[in-house]
């Protein structure tokens, strides 16, 4: 075999294992945007007018949405069960929000403690509420409880996978 020949041979094997190679990083970016697509299908809130918004449950059966806190991006997870606003600690330092008075709270978990604070803007799609009381709790979660404090403040109606928020 000549040398011509064993070099295009190469180049050939280089070029299926790029083109390889390039099909996996393109898969696996598809399906990382469809993951975070059915962890959070209301990324980009669906508007009906200046005052309703409606939100889709997640695979899980949950309303996630993003939002933005202090002016800074979040996920909120609506939370009915759930008295007031919770931050997740680790969210806490990064909002720069400072943890005030102690309390106890009583959590699906158990009992916790945690920290009194005060959120200076909560927005979700068109609406922002501020000024707002909101408790610092020791969990891992990347999302914020949206508790009734805030969503008493709005008209809910579930109907199938989908809540429709009106101000």
């Amino acid at each position: 075999m000549s040398r011509e020949a064993n070099t295009q041979r190469r180049l050939g094997r280089i070029m299926w294992i790029l083109a390889w190679g390039l099909a996996l990083a393109l898969l696996t970016w598809y399906f990382q945007q469809k993951l975070v697509q059915d962890h959070n299908p209301n990324q980009q809130v669906q508007r009906l007018d200046a005052q309703t918004i409606v939100l889709k449950q997640n695979r899980q059966g949950h309303y996630l949405v993003s939002g933005e806190l202090n002016e800074e991006p979040v996920v909120f997870l609506l939370d009915t069960g759930a008295s007031q606003v919770a931050i997740p600690q680790a969210m806490a330092a990064r909002l720069h929000l400072v943890a005030g008075q102690p309390l106890q709270l009583h959590t699906a978990a158990g009992a916790v403690t945690g920290y009194r604070t005060r959120v200076k803007s909560l927005s979700l799609g068109p609406f922002t509420l501020y000024d707002l009381e909101a408790v610092i709790m020791p969990a891992d979660s990347s999302e914020i409880l949206l508790g009734m404090n805030a969503l008493r403040q709005f008209e809910l109606i579930q109907r199938g996978d989908q809540m429709t928020i009106r101000r």
